[in-house]
């Protein structure tokens, strides 16, 4: 290992051996993140379509609305079939660095990422923990066994993770950039389904990787300062998981998994499967747009939900005439935090003096006091609105403000992991797509 993957390595970053396929076209070889439109078969018929009988990533997921069709078993086995016939001449030979990449959106232009591999020693989805790389939403353990079988001797590792800096700059990124685009991208595409195009040039050498090491130090350095929370044993907090943290969450459980069986040894055992692929963006890129995820609360009517949301702190609540009203006066900023309700015909502005993420202070209340099945969490206000002024049993949709940027890593620091649906990282179809594969447990 050389100077600089050591260097790498104390942030929490390691350098893979990246397989690509040899000739399939993006169109049908990338595929969007397993947790998406899990309400819609439609789409992922669509894309059986899109990949036909070529070589494509959807064969190596398992993507979760089929999770309740009980042959889980057959199509883990099935995967890992297409795993092995892969790495039979699909994919190339593996090539050691990073992935530098751009990625054009239906709805934004240019969102830029790096594909590394990260140490799942440095990360930990307990509550409690504080380390070099942290969820920003709560883990839910149950969601975690099916991943987790996927993973189990696997022979191969693809992955929809995006982790996110605190780069205020937007200047680490962009200067990768810079240095990849001297050579011709590795890819370049149209995505399935119009989901925009995404391009990857490659990063192999010393020197562009010393480039990542000396930015990511300088932001680790600025961690410690900026929002220490006083936790013990706390690590800087590098790396936020932006999206797929229950992926990245499975695969840390089966890194336990593994390394217990060497406990005896009290040494790390050398294994891929300790690393996880994932894509790096700054949190200030302009392409990223965090988007609230607002809730509908099925079998409550305006007057009990009002009532419901007076035991926020420092509440206070309003009728206004109309959705139109109700959208711009959420929207403003203000000091505490506002949140609209819509039921029926009526609207009602609610504040509260409690800063920060709005769902830190709201969530805890709608679980006290709410079945969980009641509750169902709605991305974009058009369709909040749809459910909550047209449903014909008793609905009330609670609009949530808009999600800042400023003070989100200060926020998590301080208080762990926000609570669960508390932000999206844009629309379904432009969470990441899988690309790149790497070798992760031999075939038996």
């Amino acid at each position: 290992m050389s100077n600089i993957e050591s260097k790498l390595g104390e942030l929490g970053i390691a350098v893979p051996g990246l397989l690509l396929p040899r000739e399939t076209s993006l169109g049908q070889w990338a595929t969007v993140a397993c947790d998406q439109f899990t309400q819609d078969r439609e789409y992922w018929e669509k894309a059986g379509k899109a990949a036909g009988d070529g070589a494509s990533t959807l064969r190596v997921i398992l993507p979760e609305v089929y999770l309740e069709d009980g042959d889980r078993a057959g199509r883990i086995r099935d995967i890992h079939a297409a795993m092995g016939n892969y790495l039979c001449g699909v994919l190339g030979e593996p090539r050691k660095g990073f992935v530098y990449l751009e990625r054009d959106t239906p709805f934004n232009e240019r969102r830029r990422g790096l594909v590394v591999a990260v140490d799942l020693e440095r990360y930990s989805w307990s509550r409690d923990a504080r380390p070099l790389i942290r969820p920003t939403e709560g883990t839910v353990a149950e969601r975690l066994p099916p991943r987790m079988e996927v993973r189990r001797k696997a022979p191969l590792e693809t992955s929809h993770i995006i982790m996110l800096i605190d780069d205020a700059a937007d200047a680490l990124l962009p200067g990768l950039g810079e240095r990849a685009k001297k050579a011709p991208p590795v890819y370049s595409g149209d995505l399935m389904l119009n989901s925009g195009k995404v391009s990857g040039w490659f990063l192999d050498r010393e020197d562009d990787w010393e480039c990542l090491a000396d930015g990511l130090a300088e932001l680790s350095a600025r961690a410690l300062t900026r929002y220490p929370s006083g936790a013990p044993g706390e690590q800087p907090f590098l790396f936020a998981v932006g999206d797929g943290n229950h992926s990245l969450a499975s695969a840390k459980e089966v890194w336990e998994e593994y390394k217990a069986q060497f406990a005896e040894t009290g040494e790390l055992p050398v294994h891929p499967c300790r690393y996880a692929i994932v894509e790096i963006e700054s949190i200030y890129d302009p392409a990223i747009k965090f988007e609230p995820i607002h809730r509908v609360v099925f079998g409550l009517d305006f007057d009990r939900a009002l009532t419901l949301l007076s035991g926020l702190p420092g509440f206070s609540g309003r009728e206004v005439a109309n959705r139109e009203e109700l959208v711009r006066l959420v929207a403003e900023p203000v000091k505490g935090n506002r949140f609209g309700l819509a039921s029926g015909n009526r609207c009602a502005l609610v504040e509260t003096s409690t800063g920060g993420i709005s769902t830190a202070s709201l969530q805890p209340l709608l679980d006290r006091a709410l079945d969980a099945s009641s509750i169902d969490y709605i991305h974009g206000e058009d369709e909040l609105f749809r459910l909550a002024l047209a449903s014909e049993k008793p609905a009330v949709g609670i609009l949530l403000p808009p999600v800042q940027k400023d003070g989100f890593f200060e926020t998590v620091a301080r208080t762990g992991p926000l609570p669960r649906k508390s932000f999206s990282m844009g629309e379904a179809c432009e969470k990441r797509f899988y690309i790149e594969c790497r070798r992760l447990f031999d075939s038996e």
